[in-house]
């Protein structure tokens, strides 16, 4: 039988494309979104698609389950496909490579997090730019129960977001955050009543969409380099102010001058 398209949304994890936006969907429900290892590859060959599209401003990362966004790697692949260090070594690389590839999607990506949101779940919502959930969510690593590490490329992103400590507390004690703890430590970007998370999480996509998707890219750009800490050269320097030389910049001036809504094109 051949693959599912990337496309196919009777695969458990597909895309569809909005003009605009497109989102990336986990659709695995009677498994609570688990991820398989073919899951991770259909994941790390749509984001590497999506990211090659001149024309997108925002992905949107859901869930068709209400009950999780994702519980992580599915254990009862486990026996076969993680039983030893070499497999683990394949394994981890095949998730690394994935989250480096939406670290590396120049692209604004949005997650909309309802219900369980753990391990291999957390450090996919880590690597999207901003995480909305419902107020029923719940996020965690309890991974020590299974005598099981995080590797350095799926720490680093969770460092990225977490304090030091909230990140160790979580590893160390397998502690569960419900959402209003994971919003104080920084862990998401806001929190809503579940009943509202869709429209909230529709209404900032078309605020990204509305704005100049060739600033969104660079503030992204610019913000990921701050947070390196690496030096900045006069090259990267200089780029803050290509953005005089866009036709978004003569639009969005003129538009303002006119009272209207600016139509950026992406040039």
């Amino acid at each position: 039988m051949e693959p599912l398209a990337l496309d196919d949304s009777n695969a458990q994890l597909f895309y569809v494309h909005k003009g605009l936006s497109a989102e990336i969907v986990l659709n695995r429900p009677e498994r609570l979104n688990a991820m398989t290892a073919g899951m991770w590859r259909r994941l790390h060959g749509i984001i590497r698609l999506l990211a090659d599209d001149p024309q997108l401003r925002c992905i949107l990362v859901r869930s068709t389950s209400p009950k999780a966004f994702s519980p992580g790697c599915d254990i009862l692949e486990f026996d076969t496909l993680r039983a030893n260090s070499s497999q683990g070594r394949t394994y981890g690389r095949m998730m690394h490579d994935t989250l480096d590839a939406f670290l590396a999607c120049p692209i604004p990506i949005l997650a909309e997090i309802r219900g369980i949101c753990v391990g291999a779940g957390l450090e996919i919502a880590s690597v999207c730019d901003l995480r909305l959930c419902g107020h029923t969510a719940r996020f965690g690593a309890p991974i020590k129960n299974l005598g099981l590490v995080m590797a350095y490329p799926e720490l680093s992103p969770l460092l990225d977001i977490l304090p030091e400590d909230i990140l160790l507390e979580m590893l160390l004690t397998g502690r569960i955050y419900n959402a209003e703890e994971a919003l104080a430590c920084q862990m998401v970007t806001r929190v809503v009543q579940d009943d509202v998370l869709e429209g909230i999480v529709q209404e900032t996509v078309d605020a990204i969409i509305s704005g100049a998707p060739l600033a969104a890219r660079w503030h992204k750009r610019f913000i990921r380099h701050l947070s390196s800490h690496q030096p900045l050269s006069e090259a990267e320097e200089a780029i803050c102010f290509d953005c005089y030389d866009t036709e978004d910049y003569q639009e969005g001036c003129q538009a303002f001058r006119e009272h209207r809504k600016p139509a950026f094109k992406g040039k």
